[in-house]
């Protein structure tokens, strides 16, 4: 199954460590094979992540904190 990640949305979040990182929305798309026309379909899958700019995954908790999955570091929306 191909797929690929569509910006959604940047914005800023403070680290724990006191640092700013520029965290980035992206919404899930796979491609649409049912449809033949020569050219790609993208579909959403409702499935959004978010991720630092450096490519490092983003888990954000049921009460809105963030936290980077690699380092286990905190995030607060700046």
């Amino acid at each position: 199954m191909d797929r690929k990640l569509h910006l959604l949305d940047t914005f800023s979040a403070q680290g724990a460590d006191g640092r700013l990182y520029k965290v980035k929305a992206y919404e899930q798309l796979v491609r649409d094979p049912s449809i033949v026309d020569g050219q790609e379909h993208w579909e959403p899958l409702g499935v959004t992540e978010l991720r630092l700019d450096s490519g490092e995954l983003v888990d954000v908790r049921p009460d809105g904190r963030m936290r980077v999955v690699a380092s286990g570091l905190t995030l607060m929306r700046h």
